[in-house]
């Protein structure tokens, strides 16, 4: 059976924005919500498994999953998951019943994070990143994207890819399990490549050149990032990098940035992942807040 968890709403009509709704395990609830973190992208999948047709985030952000049902109406789980936060809550006592999703009355585990000009926060893993000019950046209560370049993908036209994203969660999210930040990305290199360049919109990935694997300081904290070039079967080959360091709120969590840029002249350039890199910070809450407050 499903476990209990948010899920896309399967009633809301399309009008308005997303939603989910609370499946307790055996039912759906009268408790829903707007979905957070509903960044989408198509081409590279960096976030879980996503296309724009999903950024997903997977794990990350909800609200692009395709739900199916079965004959007693609970989520088809080959289909999607519960977009629940690293510590998924009981049965909701705080989320809107059967109303807009608007957010108010939520708790903190259930609240879109506030917006702070030029960054993009994931409110989970009480980070910020940088969006540089001219990109697109995505808040959300699990995950935060950035997207720059749409186009139509050179293995699907009818699919839209960008040519750069970066998108965070906690490993906990993404179902990373490490006991380090070396390991983590170690492990989560071959999926982010798989996910962001393997699929039907590059086909697959013919080889692989590793570029770096080191330890690096982000926001404050010891991390680990490995970066791969990867050559692909159709359209352009790309830079994909897994990032992981300890949230700036909780030490004993694990976040993890996922990139992938395409070898393009109408691609952002390396130097940009580094300046992302170099200036994500510990999430801020509120006028004067600091990340001890996520």
């Amino acid at each position: 059976m499903t476990p209990p968890g948010w899920h896309p709403d399967p009633g809301h009509s399309g009008k308005g924005p997303a939603q989910e709704r609370w499946w307790d395990g055996a039912q759906w609830t009268g408790h829903v919500r707007a979905s957070p973190g509903a960044a989408r992208r198509r081409g590279i999948r960096i976030g879980v498994g996503v296309t724009v047709g999903v950024v997903v985030l997977a794990a990350i952000g909800g609200g692009v999953y395709l739900l199916g049902e079965d004959r007693g109406g609970r989520p088809d789980t080959a289909a999607s998951s519960p977009s629940d936060a690293p510590e998924l809550p009981g049965a909701p006592d705080g989320g809107d019943e059967d109303g807009e999703g608007n957010g108010e009355g939520k708790g903190p585990e259930q609240q879109l994070p506030p917006t702070e000009p030029g960054f993009a926060t994931d409110l989970a893993g009480g980070i910020s990143l940088p969006v540089p000019k001219g990109w697109k950046g995505t808040s959300g209560a699990v995950g935060a994207g950035l997207t720059t370049g749409e186009h139509a993908c050179p293995g699907d036209t009818a699919e839209t890819c960008v040519r750069g994203g970066v998108f965070s969660a906690p490993a906990a999210a993404m179902k990373l399990t490490a006991g380090t930040p070396e390991e983590a990305a170690k492990k989560d290199i071959t999926v982010n490549a798989t996910e962001s360049y393997g699929g039907k919109s590059y086909g697959k990935i013919t080889s692989h050149e590793e570029l770096k694997s080191e330890a690096v300081t982000v926001a404050g904290g010891k991390g680990y990032v490995v970066r791969w070039k990867v050559v692909t079967e159709k359209g352009d080959d790309g830079y994909v990098e897994s990032l992981v360091f300890p949230s700036p709120v909780s030490k004993n969590m694990l976040v993890v940035v996922r990139s992938g840029f395409d070898i393009n002249k109408d691609a952002p350039k390396l130097s940009v992942l580094d300046e992302i890199t170099g200036g994500i910070k510990a999430a801020s809450v509120g006028e004067g807040g600091t990340g001890d407050e996520v």
